[in-house]
């Protein structure tokens, strides 16, 4: 090994056995380290990061669906129903689920004056194939609409009342929920109070409606 040497080296160290054990131990040093130092610098491969599923939507609470107005309403289905009474329906429930939760009609009952497709509201009476009680000294009501009588305000219908003239689907529904939220009407002039009612459409109304 002292052969290979550089000359300046073995000039210096003398040739010493030592000094030659110790050349060679910083020669093997300086190579590990460079050796090190290379593989440190070698690219290393890099895992991606796990792609994450979206989170599904949130679930609609019930009675939130499309069309529906949410909460629930009271309705009474009568006449010629299989299971006539008291139903809770949800909100936005239209008379044909009203039918469906009474039982549905009985067989050879006429349904031709009822509106399966009108939104019922909240403390609504649907009566079916009956007829209302006559006014006194006056004609009777059917169920599908006003007769030649006036009309009960304590028990008319809002399809009953969409039939007066003058007053519409909104109008008759404002009439209904005026009546459930007072808990019924007290005198005829309390037409007066109710939403989109004034003075000269009460004037038409008064001769043909009755408590």
């Amino acid at each position: 090994m002292r052969e290979r040497l550089p000359v300046w080296v073995q000039a210096r160290c003398g040739m010493e056995p030592r000094a030659v054990v110790a050349v060679g131990v910083v020669l093997a040093v300086a190579v590990g380290f460079a050796v090190q130092q290379y593989g440190a610098a070698r690219p290393q491969p890099v895992t991606a990061p796990a792609v994450l599923a979206p989170a599904p939507p949130p679930t609609p609470p019930p009675g939130a669906g499309s069309g529906g107005t949410g909460g629930r309403i009271v309705v009474d289905v009568g006449g010629k129903v299989r299971d006539p009474g008291v139903r809770r329906l949800p909100g936005g429930s239209r008379v044909e689920d009203a039918l469906a939760a009474a039982g549905g009609v009985r067989p050879g009952t006429d349904t031709t004056g009822l509106n399966r497709a009108r939104v019922l509201v909240d403390g609504e009476q649907v009566l079916v194939g009956v007829t209302v009680q006559p006014a006194p000294g006056g004609g009777a009501a059917s169920a599908g609409g006003p007769g030649p009588g006036p009309l009960s305000l304590g028990s008319a219908t809002a399809e009953q009342l969409d039939g007066l003239p003058g007053v519409g689907p909104v109008l008759a529904r404002h009439i209904v929920e005026f009546r459930t939220a007072r808990g019924g009407f007290r005198a005829v002039e309390d037409l007066r109070q109710v939403d989109g009612i004034g003075e000269r459409r009460f004037a038409e109304l008064r001769k043909l409606v009755r408590l």
